[in-house]
């Protein structure tokens, strides 16, 4: 049954301080942002230890982290995530603006999107990143 349960669902993980941000991504991709990919269920975190919990489980499929949040930003986090976890999965860190996105090439995640959010450019971010993760079925 888990394994069931986990082809239909893949965690996202969603950091940011201000949980309008947070409901901004989430809307932006919505339960299936791609008909190749299994449905998206949100893990909404507002601070740096409970992603830290989170991430330890290993059930998370993908990050998007906010680089502008406070008093820990999202590339730090990420930078920790990348040095700390094996196999981490994808991250991707939304700046602050699109000048800041080699910062998030510091930071090693795989994918920035500037705020004001884009919602085409942050799904085909997160789709680019989930889809090798998702079995090919024919």
């Amino acid at each position: 049954m888990t394994d069931a349960a986990a082809d239909r669902t893949l965690k996202v993980l969603v950091y940011s301080d201000d949980v309008n941000t947070r409901q901004q991504v989430i809307l932006a991709l919505g339960r299936r942002p791609h008909p190749d990919l299994p449905e998206l269920e949100y893990v909404e975190v507002a601070t740096e230890p409970v992603v830290l919990q989170n991430m330890d489980r290993g059930d998370i499929a993908l990050a998007i982290l906010d680089g502008e949040a406070v008093p820990a930003g999202g590339m730090g986090i990420a930078k920790q995530l990348k040095d700390e976890i094996y196999q981490c999965p994808p991250v991707v860190v939304l700046t602050g603006r699109p000048q800041d996105a080699w910062l998030a090439t510091w930071s090693r995640a795989e994918a920035a999107v500037p705020h004001p959010l884009d919602p085409i450019q942050l799904a085909e971010a997160v789709i680019g990143l989930l889809r090798p993760s998702v079995p090919a079925t024919s």
